[in-house]
């Protein structure tokens, strides 16, 4: 039996979604002051003080009430926050979440001070505006004690719009023997002076105003305060519309999807299973069931595959407030621009993200970016841009990060990796060689050590990330225009596509992602030496690895071995094996402990028969196969 939601726990799920929104408009803010996104800040802080009174949590009600307050200001007079004003909304926002998450973990005095410094940045003329006299009636739905709506909030906020004489008709209300106390037959009556619109008195009830009765009439029989007649007001333009339409949804738990995923994946061995005996079987009968079976299947891994997906906009959302937060810090003028916002990841590829791409842009912006001083003298726009951009390419996802500063030192970086004995002092170097070194524990150019970075830790931690996803990093730099950091990454973690092999008697899971192509071992190259270790694809040399010697097969080799190219970026390698089987949907499994460091595999899958399939580790064996390239250089 499913326990049933906890509505707190739904409050704060729904408040986090709120405090994102909020912080996404802040920063438009910035450099934008439509009075729409003004308007949305409001009702986004007006949301989380109307729920949050609702629900108990009243320290975040009383907390935003009062930012609440500043942005009603900006509403009604049109002034443009400034930067200290969105920096400090930005604080009191992480606060909000404190308070969200953790109350008993937020310390008052730091919201004080946040309250404080809003007041005190908040110039808006308080000159008492023109009020107006409403006439409200309102009744609330008789079942909305049952289902946790709290009149009492409703009333409090209609108090605080200005001065308010409530009285309740008591008609509807029943003897007390027969009343029910899970039942609200009140109605109100409420006269209210107030300089609001009647948009705020509508707001009190965003909650409920589907199922309420609501009367709002403004009496005009006399003016509020001695005060020259103003003008009438213009009617309301409509909201602006800041979103996308938004679509029906629940909220499902990542166990819930992981478990899922797990009974498809299964599933899809046993299908597996199935085409192996209907293939051996002379029954028709049991080829078409096995067909069908194996087409629903296939239909039912790609529906739940989709649910795994979220769009990597998600991610890219969050690093707009590192990026502002940074820029101040370190004062430089950074702008960050994305692209392939659309473009959808596994939920586990994206979480195991965040960190990785935090650093990158940490360094991008330290040391990528030059002061403002430098770009005027390089003839560049002081303000430095860092893009990140995502597309789809076959079966995986590339993600970059890019900047227009001064481009990595190329020089600096050769002397540091020689110093470190990771890279010859003579000779040769490609970019790939010589960018790699960047990836090196403890590994650094920077001249002194910051508290944003220098030390050298965070890149080879980037790479082991990237690497443990089954991807892999590309680096490019140009002097003095900039530096691009590109992850390769799959789709998805859970099921791939897979090339099937045999090399002896043992079969291999090659990941369809990597193939390139297949070709067949010319005649006399079954054995031989490193130096006879080399194919000739279209005028290219590729090396290629015997797996036959790497995985020690003691089975007489077959005569007509095949090679398949395998690439990771702009790097390809050959892998001779002795059989193609062919393609296989194939569902990862994790090593065990005891075969976890072996370099050659990520993972295994079962196949048709029961039996165990190893899947090659693509990044590993290119590696490989260049560092048996860079061998026979220099023999």
């Amino acid at each position: 039996m499913i326990a049933p939601a906890d509505p707190a726990e739904t409050f704060r799920q729904e408040a986090q979604d709120l405090l994102v929104r909020l912080e996404d408009v802040l920063l438009d803010l910035e450099s934008n002051a439509d009075p729409a996104l003004i308007d949305t800040a409001f009702r986004a802080l007006h949301t989380l003080k109307g729920s949050g009174a609702m629900f108990g949590f009243q320290d975040l009600a009383a907390f935003a009430h009062v930012v609440e307050n500043t942005f009603d200001r900006l509403r009604k007079t049109g002034a443009r926050p400034g930067p200290d004003l969105v920096a400090t909304s930005l604080a009191a926002k992480d606060f909000m979440r404190q308070l969200v998450l953790d109350p008993a973990a937020a310390e008052p005095a730091i919201g004080e001070a946040l309250l404080a410094e809003l007041k005190r940045l908040d110039t808006v003329d308080a000159a008492p505006a023109p009020r107006a006299v409403y006439d409200i009636r309102f009744a609330l739905p008789c079942d909305c004690l049952a289902t946790g709506t709290n009149p009492l909030p409703l009333l409090d906020e209609l108090r605080a719009l200005g001065e308010c004489e409530l009285t309740a008709d008591t008609d509807a209300v029943p003897p007390l023997e027969d009343l029910d106390p899970e039942q609200c037959l009140l109605r109100w009556r409420a006269r209210l002076v107030t300089d609001k619109p009647a948009s705020a008195i509508e707001d009190v009830f965003m909650f409920v105003l589907d199922d309420m009765e609501l009367d709002i009439a403004r009496v005009d029989d006399r003016p509020a305060v001695d005060a020259p007649v103003a003008p009438a007001e213009a009617p309301a333009a409509p909201a602006a519309q800041t979103a996308a339409a938004t679509t029906t949804g629940i909220r499902v738990s990542a166990e819930r999807i992981d478990s899922l995923m797990d009974r498809v994946g299964e599933l899809v061995i046993a299908q597996s299973r199935l085409r192996q005996i209907a293939q051996a079987s002379h029954d028709p009968t049991l080829r078409t069931i096995a067909e069908e079976i194996e087409r629903l299947a296939a239909e039912l891994r790609g529906a739940t595959m989709g649910i795994r997906m979220i769009p990597i906009g998600q991610l890219f959302g969050r690093f707009r407030r590192v990026v502002h937060d940074l820029a101040r810090e370190l004062g430089k003028s950074v702008r960050l621009t994305t692209a392939g916002e659309e473009t959808e990841l596994d939920k586990t590829v994206i979480e195991s993200l965040a960190d990785p791409l935090m650093h990158l842009i940490r360094n991008a912006i330290d040391h990528g970016l030059e002061d403002a001083a430098d770009r005027r003298a390089a003839g560049k726009p002081e303000a430095g841009t860092i893009a990140l951009a995502a597309r789809h390419s076959g079966a995986q996802v590339l993600i970059s990060i890019s900047d227009d500063g001064r481009g990595m030192n190329r020089e600096r970086i050769r002397a540091k990796a020689v110093e470190a004995g990771l890279l010859p002092e003579t000779g040769e170097v490609s970019d790939a060689e010589l960018f790699g070194a960047i990836f090196a524990p403890g590994f650094s150019t920077a001249a002194q050590v910051t508290e944003v970075s220098g030390r050298g830790v965070g890149m080879d931690v980037v790479k082991r990330t990237v690497e443990s996803l089954r991807g892999f990093i590309e680096v490019s730099s140009t002097p003095g225009a900039g530096s691009c950091i590109t992850l390769r990454l799959p789709l998805t973690l859970a099921i791939i596509d897979g090339l099937l092999v045999r090399v002896g008697e043992g079969r291999y899971v090659i990941p369809l992602s990597s193939v390139e192509e297949c070709v067949e071992l010319a005649e006399g190259e079954t054995g031989g030496t490193e130096a006879r270790s080399f194919l000739n694809i279209r005028d290219e040399l590729v090396p290629f690895l015997r797996l036959r010697e790497m995985f020690a097969a003691e089975t007489p080799p077959d005569p007509y071995q095949k090679v398949v190219i395998v690439a990771s970026g702009e790097q390809r390698v050959g892998l001779v094996v002795d059989q193609i089987i062919g393609d296989h949907q194939t569902v990862i499994k994790s090593l065990s402990r005891l075969h976890a460091d072996v370099a050659s595999f990520s993972g295994a899958t079962i196949l048709g028969d029961g039996s165990v399939a190893l899947i090659l580790d693509v990044v590993n064996l290119i590696a490989a196969g260049r560092a048996l390239e860079q061998r026979l250089k220099a023999s």
